[in-house]
């Protein structure tokens, strides 16, 4: 699970380190939770009115060197088409308080974590940033009202666990940490865990042999605390992104096959490769052992079927199928790894292992334009370049041309085929079990004001000012019943960069709207660790709601779910613990509002009931 939103920004953007009360964002986040350096938002955090954040714009420079493709030099400036015929972000703040003065209930939990953690190994600004797409937008997409339902009892909150949970050995990581933090959760009345499954730690040393033992006495651990439990199918590696302290490549045998094929890595036009996932460009060649990528996904599910077929649709009660890099189906765009892509950069298409030019090459060939299809766009610009610094992607640029249709057209189409292989299979094994299924899609934000949304299309997502991206993905998703996962939920516009046209906010209120009208149920995840009040009441809010066409009679379905990233020894630092459970219990309530002093007396009294449990905690703990 993870990447979309960036904790880092203000440092790489302002080229210094930031003091605390000022504020960033970015795109997805898979943070190692136990690291003490965890960058997080003080639960006391207030920030200082008028804040900016000024980035700074790369020089432009296009001799990249890129591969011998003979691509067009630049993008065909055909006559624009007309509309009617067009279909990360964080705040740096200090750790906070130590754990002198922490009641020691709390403290417990927290010394757990600490403890064991040392002993274990030019913008387009007509009208505003995202005006005319929203006019188009209201006349196009939102021309029906949508689906309502009738209002449930609220939203359940799970929480992620850590990224290494299971250690290499397949043990339970930080056993007692683990145990005290986990009935500390189910007395603040959270619903569930999320878990990592990772590929790389089960099948990890030869085809075929999986090793379920760490995660059998995990979710065990889960059922005996009478929490639920969302189980990550991972087929990416953890490590190269944001917050990655633990490093978990895929199985040997795969980066075997790799080191013998680079193709199968995703590659750009100056041929680096990303082996954070196998390129979907051989999804269906046997390439590894003699199976297929999809075929080895299936496999892995079949088997952790078989192995937990007790346990699901009671304790764990859903399974998100990776589908990309950090979890999300998309392409590794952005990647962080050597410092490759800063935000608030473009990135770049990621078509140019022999695999994924193959089939471009077939299909521009029978749509009769055998040459587009030798690779990408070579006017794309660099990783870190902004959209007006490039010919294709700059107002009126190449992407808005019949080649660029063309290629959006095929890139994007390949995500959603990959998707729906995927999808098919864990549809078909799942089938009975009482399970739901759920897919992730990451909240790239950024210059979502301009009228390409660059970093949206080379992420894989068609979206643009005059196109929704997001409807077809959702309309994938409802065909297989598979909930659509969103991240970026606790976000605020003003809290971003503005001259990177960023706005979170236009971004979850699209992709509702397209889940609604697909008919897919919506989760949510906040792509940064947040403590604050502020954070929390945007989520309440966004999982509740409203949008103009809504109307004021109607109710409409919240989010089936939200999880929280993520659990760590900060969270149960005694305000934030208060928080993070006024929180879960104004989920579950549905956002409804009560007096703040009755608020404080219930959360103040419901806290003051965890004490039994964390002392009971503690004694385990000292054994």
């Amino acid at each position: 699970m993870s990447m979309g939103i960036l904790p880092h920004q203000i440092g790489s953007l302002c080229g210094s380190i930031v003091a605390h009360d000022k504020l960033s964002y970015s795109g997805t986040s898979s943070d190692s939770s136990f690291d003490g350096a965890v960058r997080i938002i003080s639960a006391q955090w207030k920030p200082r009115s008028g804040l900016t954040c000024k980035t700074q714009r790369p020089e432009v420079d296009f001799d990249m060197h890129p591969l011998l493709l003979s691509s067009p030099s630049v993008s065909p400036c055909n006559s624009s088409p007309s509309a009617d015929n067009r279909c990360r972000r964080s705040v740096h703040s200090p750790v906070g308080r130590q754990h002198g003065g922490i009641r020691p209930d709390l403290a417990v939990a927290c010394k757990a974590f600490e403890t064991q953690t040392q002993a274990s190994p030019s913008t387009d600004t007509e009208a505003g940033p995202g005006a005319q797409f929203e006019e188009s937008y209201e006349e196009k997409v939102h021309a029906s009202p949508p689906a309502v339902k009738k209002h449930g009892a609220g939203v359940p909150v799970f929480v992620m666990l850590p990224l290494d949970s299971i250690t290499h050995n397949n043990t339970v990581n930080r056993r007692k940490a683990m145990n005290a933090s986990l009935q500390a959760l189910k007395s603040a009345g959270v619903e569930g865990v999320m878990v990592d499954v990772w590929w790389g730690l089960v099948e990890r040393e030869a085809p075929g042999q999986y090793n379920w033992s760490g995660y059998r006495d995990l979710l065990e651990m889960a059922k005996k605390h009478g929490l639920k439990v969302q189980a990550v199918m991972s087929f990416h590696q953890c490590g190269g992104n944001v917050g990655d302290s633990v490093n978990i490549p895929l199985p040997k045998w795969v980066v075997e096959e790799i080191d013998h094929d680079n193709d199968l890595a995703y590659t750009d036009q100056w041929g680096r490769r990303n082996y954070e996932y196998i390129s979907l460009g051989c999804d269906n060649l046997p390439v590894l052992k003699g199976r297929t990528p999809v075929q080895c996904y299936a496999d892995y599910m079949r088997s952790f079927k078989e192995n937990f077929k007790d346990l699901l649709g009671e304790t764990i009660v859903e399974i998100q199928v990776g589908m990309g890099p950090a979890g999300e189906l998309r392409y590794p765009s952005y990647p962080e790894s050597n410092g490759t892509w800063r935000f608030p950069g473009i990135g770049a298409f990621q078509c140019y292992d022999k695999y994924m030019v193959s089939n471009l090459k077939a299909v521009a060939e029978a749509a009769g334009k055998k040459e587009w299809g030798n690779g990408g766009p070579s006017d794309a610009g660099h990783y870190n370049n902004w959209p007006e610094d490039t010919p294709f992607f700059r107002r009126d640029g190449g992407w808005n041309t019949s080649y660029g249709e063309f290629f959006l057209e095929w890139y994007s189409g390949m995500l959603l085929d990959h998707g729906e292989r995927i999808l098919t299979a864990a549809e078909a094994i799942f089938r009975g079990t009482g399970v739901k299924l759920s897919g992730k899609v990451a909240g790239i934000h950024w210059h979502y004001g301009t009228r390409s949304h660059a970093p949206e299309l080379t992420a894989g997502y068609y979206n643009t000012r005059f196109r929704d991206g997001y409807r077809p993905i959702a309309s994938m998703f409802a065909r297989h019943g598979v909930i659509f996962n969103f991240t970026c939920i606790e976000m605020k516009d003003w809290e971003q960069p503005g001259d990177a046209q960023c706005s979170p906010e236009k971004l979850i209120k699209q992709v509702i709207t397209a889940t609604r009208k697909a008919g897919a149920p919506l989760a949510g995840e906040n792509a940064l660790p947040r403590f604050d009040q502020d954070a929390y009441n945007q989520i309440v809010g966004n999982a509740n709601l409203r949008l103009p066409e809504d109307g004021h009679n109607t109710t409409v379905e919240p989010m089936c779910a939200f999880t929280y990233l993520r659990m760590n020894q900060h969270l149960f630092q005694p305000e934030n613990w208060r928080l993070f459970v006024s929180f879960v219990r104004k989920m579950a309530q549905g956002g409804a509002s009560h007096s703040w002093e009755q608020e404080h007396r219930d959360t103040d009294s419901f806290v003051h009931a965890t004490v039994p449990l964390v002392q009971e905690a503690a004694a385990l703990l000292h054994n």
